[in-house]
Formats: C-alpha cells, structure tokens, sequence
C-alpha cells in the first residue's frame, strides 16, 4: 500500500486560503448572501441529457434544496433502459456505500440511548474479536512474502469501526497478502447472518494496527451485528424501528421481497452492471445478512428525508433524532493531525476531507489550485453505485443524486457539484 512520505501537507492550509485571492474567485468557500440562478441551473438539464444521450447512463434524479425550500428536482431518463420507465421518486436503486452513514447513525442513537459508548472493545459485543490478529508482511530468505500474526497493541473499538480505523479492509482492492487472504475466505459465500459474517471477519488478520490508518472495509458489517447485541433487535428491525419508520422512509430496505419493489428497482446500462465490490449485488434475492457496509436499497424521496434531517442536525418535522452533543460529535473530523491516523492512497474522503462517523467532514480547500467548490465543514458521501448527497451548513443547502453507474459515478458526481456551485450568483 502506498503511503505519503509525510503526514498531513494540509498544516497552514487555512491561513494559505485566506493568503491567497484566487480562492476568492472559485466556487469554494462562497459567501451564505449568494442565490441561485435559474439560468445556469439548466446546465444540469444539459449535462445529464448529454450523457444519457451518449448511452453512459440510463437516467438519474437530482434534488436540491435550500433554506429549506426544494430549488431543483429533476428526472433524467429512465429506470431501466428495458422496460422504458421512467424514474419517479419512489424508484428504487441500490445505495452500495451510501449506506453506512444510515448505519452509523443507527450506532450513534444507541450512544444517545447509554446502551453503545464508543470507546467499548468491539469484544464486548462480539466476543470472537477479542482473539483477532494484525497481519504483518514479512520475507523468506528467498524473498517471499508470508505474513506473521502479531496481537493488536490494543482491542479495536467501537469508534475504530465508525472511523475505518480497526485494520478491518476489504479483500477486493489493493494487493497486500492481507486483501488477498480475505479475498480467498470467500466471506460472502452461502447465506450467513449478520452474527455469522461477524464471525468471519473475527477470524481475519487485521491490515494494521487498530488506530493507526484510515482504511476502508468491512467495519460497518461488523457495526450491524453490534447494533443487534446492543439493542436486543435484528438489524433492520431497530433501524426500521428507530429511524426509517419515524423517518417516513417506507421503502427503505435491505431486500426487496414483493414483485412491484422489483419492478420500481433502477438498472445500470447492460454494460456497466459490475459493481465492483467483491460481491454480487442483488437486492432481489433475500438472503439473511444484512449488509450495514453496502446493503441497503432505497428512493429518491426517502433519502432526501433522511438528508434533509442531517442537514437540520439530527431533526426533523419537530422531532429530534440524535441530541445536539452526539450530532456534533458524528458530524467532526476524528483523524486530524494529531489524531495518529495516517491517510494513504486509499484515502476515500479525498484532499481535504477528514472524517466524522461515516461522513466525510470538509476541513480545508485541500491542495488543488483551484479547490473543488464547497464550504467549510461540509458532509458528504456516496457509494459505488453511484449515489450521492452533499450537505452545506454554510450555505443552508443541501443535494441529493441518485443513479446506478459504477463506471461513470465520479466524474458525473464532480460535474454535479461544480454545476450546483457554480449556479450560485452573488
């Protein structure tokens, strides 16, 4: 894996912003006096139905909103390029990684309810994890690679899971022996449940140290399987339960069990199907794992509802989802400078991003001259299918795409954000 010879070149990046007068004139940091033009919100039309056009995608939906008022709600296209349909906001489309921002959600009104604290060992739960080892790449003589298990120099937390700092990866990027040891588990093969996923991972060595790298993997799986010791609940159920149902979220869920769910399910184009997660992804056939990393399937409208309430920091419609306090603490970077959290190649977040539970956070311009458009203290993420939402606290905004491309997601969700950004007038 690939590492930065130094840690954290952001340090000053704030005082080099305020220094430097060409950021005055891009997109990134705007005044909250700003409107949007009507006129340069059309390039959104015109940018989607280019695409769709050009075959890349068979449709999508955009909404916006701002101070608390939908300024742009579009569909593009249609479902699925087969059947004709239209997109709607009941379609349903599979959010792949979008879905663990609900799920750390879930973790965190656990800890409003005293029953979860982040810093418990995540063997207080799942006693398995209390035997797990950290995978060390070491040569023979000559010059192979074998790995040495090493014990952690400390349990993997709570708050480890939620950061992607437990050394839990993924087995299908990257090349350490590792990725390829997960990889050769077969972890998703048969039909396990969340407790015997849980299991599987336990077994696992650890990419590294637990706090010591941002790293991407099977840490929100394991999250689902605490959730359901700590709350005495299947899953789903105390998400449905605690969230999707107070929420309105009527079509949010991990399968899709009745033949109209299906047939309002979106498609990605014939030839853009592979998702590339290491795993199939087929929401239509029920299984009993429920994927907290990437499992969920949802709609436009739903997700704008549970968007629209972390932009109101954790309520909505009068009612209030996470206290103040612990909103806060899941809406703040946790791996600053001087957290001891190195980034490397795999650093999903991106420049000038740290990271909250399961949103990046907006810390900084980051080091591209011009700075991608944004504000300070902005939330996002997205998933491999190609969803996506943006919150802006500065600006009192917030937008949601939804479409199903794992080829042409992000640059459509860059050319998004520029466009959003740029229709802003002062």
């Amino acid at each position: 894996m690939l590492r930065r010879a130094k840690r954290w070149l952001m340090a000053g990046a704030l005082a080099a912003m305020a220094a430097n007068p060409a950021i005055a004139e891009t997109t990134f940091d705007l005044p909250p006096s700003v409107q949007f033009s009507d006129k340069k919100l059309e390039r959104i039309d015109e940018f989607f139905n280019k695409i769709i056009a050009e075959g890349k995608i068979p449709g999508a939906i955009v909404y916006i909103e701002r101070h608390g008022k939908p300024v742009y709600h579009k569909y593009f296209g249609v479902r699925d390029v087969a059947t004709k349909e239209p997109m709607t906001d009941d379609t349903i489309f599979r959010l792949a990684s979008l879905t663990k921002p609900f799920t750390a959600f879930a973790v965190m009104t656990l800890v409003d309810d005293g029953k979860i604290k982040l810093d418990d060992p995540v063997s207080k739960y799942i006693p398995a994890f209390a035997d797990t080892k950290v995978g060390v790449e070491k040569k023979r003589e000559d010059g192979e690679k074998y790995l040495d298990f090493v014990a952690p120099k400390r349990p993997i937390l709570v708050s480890d899971l939620l950061l992607h700092t437990s050394g839990i990866t993924y087995g299908f990027y990257g090349d350490s022996l590792v990725r390829k040891t997960i990889a050769a588990a077969k972890i998703y093969d048969g039909d396990p449940s969340n407790a015997e996923f849980a299991e599987r991972i336990a077994k696992l060595p650890l990419q590294e140290q637990p706090g010591t790298l941002w790293d991407y993997g099977n840490s929100y799986e394991v999250l689902g399987r605490v959730i359901e010791v700590a709350s005495g609940k299947s899953f789903y159920e105390y998400q449905k339960e605690r969230l999707f149902d107070p929420l309105g979220m009527k079509d949010t869920r991990y399968y899709l069990a009745t033949d109209e769910q299906k047939a309002r399910m979106a498609q990605p184009m014939p030839n853009d199907a592979d998702f590339r997660v290491g795993r199939p992804s087929r929401p239509d056939i029920v299984k009993k794992w429920e994927s907290g990393g990437g499992g969920l399937t949802s709609t436009p409208s739903d997700v704008i509802r549970f968007v629209r309430m972390l932009h109101n920091k954790g309520e909505l419609d009068g009612k209030r989802y996470l206290s103040e306090a612990v909103f806060k603490d899941m809406t703040t970077d946790h791996i600053a400078p001087n957290s001891g959290v190195e980034r490397d190649y795999f650093y999903f977040p991106g420049d000038g991003f740290g990271y909250g539970y399961g949103l990046g956070v907006r810390t900084d311009a980051g080091n591209a001259k011009p700075p991608p458009p944004g504000s300070l203290g902005e939330l996002k993420w997205d998933g491999a299918s190609g969803c996506y939402f943006v919150v802006d606290p500065k600006l009192d905004m917030f937008f949601v795409l939804m479409e199903q491309t794992p080829s042409h997601r992000q640059p459509i969700q860059r050319e998004l954000k520029k466009l959003v950004y740029e229709a802003l007038d002062n």
